[in-house]
């Protein structure tokens, strides 16, 4: 009868066991996404992978942000979703100095935030998960000298004090400057409206001679199809376009030969990198959120995830079309 107790028991304990490992998650715990634009697909995209492991943890995801470049309302966002109270919040930052004190407020009031896709470092951030863009601009760098053979007059089109974008344009600028021949005519601020790439490749393919642009290169995600298009139509088979980011449109571009090549992220990777370790961080929390874990030689958190690039081209972009396609849909 013992025996038949004790085993009884047991099997209770171990119910008890399972039974508070299911109720680790719960759909209060509420998962912020604040995006920089909510209606780019890389931003959909990364949306997706926040929401799956969301659906996975049997956790609350919410994807919040405006629908176009505009970093004042990205903090308004940002504040409402820290007047919730959430679990964590994982942000793409727009404008370092706009963003930076609502980041620093969350942190204080004891919410963990993570940096994803463009960075705030010297925000309270623990840290931040995404590309390193200078190194990926250099990847690009590297190719566009190839495809120039050295020489050539080049445009950007860019968000302006961005910092992910900032940190590829140093990352071109830093392999240019071993090619005195390659000059860098203008950076074009696309944030307010990416439509005017059209116009402002139209201006560009106008110009001949020693004014003639060679190559059209793209650090956002937005502008890289609009300048092909605009390329296209004035009839610039000669000239280099690059785009950035594997949307659809752009790997379809690049297979018919309008876009030369892209530089590939991983935003599905980052919102579902980036949830997980939300939740790691709200179940096992640091003894003090508030502090600088960047010089901390003992820290639980990394300074970078970095979730990793490639060169896309014709050579590779049949890898890229068959995921591309299935997320599309």
């Amino acid at each position: 009868m013992k025996a038949i107790k004790g085993i009884a028991l047991a099997v209770l304990a171990l119910g008890i066991l399972s039974t508070a490992g299911c109720d680790r998650h719960s759909n209060k715990e509420v998962y912020y996404l604040v995006s920089a634009n909510l209606n780019l697909p890389y931003w959909q995209t990364a949306a997706a992978g926040f929401n799956k492991a969301a659906a996975q943890y049997k956790v609350t995801a919410r994807v919040v942000g405006p629908e176009n470049y505009d970093a004042q309302a990205e903090l308004d966002a940002l504040n409402k979703a820290v007047a919730a109270k959430p679990a964590g919040i994982l942000i793409s930052v727009s404008d370092a100095k706009v963003l930076q004190p609502g980041i620093d407020a969350a942190i204080a009031a004891g919410i963990p935030v993570v940096t994803v896709d463009s960075d705030a470092d010297a925000s309270k951030r623990l840290f931040f998960i995404g590309t390193n863009n200078l190194e990926a601009g250099r990847m690009g760098a590297k190719h566009a000298v190839e495809k120039l053979g050295g020489k050539g007059n080049v445009v950007f089109f860019s968000f302006a004090g961005q910092p992910n974008n900032e940190e590829r344009l140093k990352g071109f600028k830093d392999v240019f400057a071993g090619h005195l021949e390659i000059k860098i005519v203008e950076v074009v601020d696309v944030k307010a409206d990416a439509r005017n790439a059209f116009d402002k490749t139209q201006e560009f393919m106008a110009l001949s001679g020693p004014k003639k642009i060679d190559a059209f290169i793209s650090l956002e995600s937005a502008s890289g199809k609009i300048v092909a298009d605009a390329v296209s139509r004035a009839k610039g088979t000669d000239r280099l376009v690059m785009a950035w980011d594997a949307n659809q449109d752009t790997l379809d571009g690049i297979k018919a030969g309008t876009i030369d090549s892209t530089i590939s992220q991983k935003p599905f990777t980052m919102g579902y990198v980036g949830l997980r370790t939300l939740d790691e961080i709200f179940h096992a929390p640091p003894v003090q959120l508030n502090k600088e874990y960047g010089s901390d030689s003992f820290s639980p958190f990394p300074v970078f995830l970095d979730t990793g690039t490639a060169l896309v081209d014709k050579k590779n972009v049949d890898l890229y079309l068959t995921p591309a396609a299935a997320g599309a849909n």
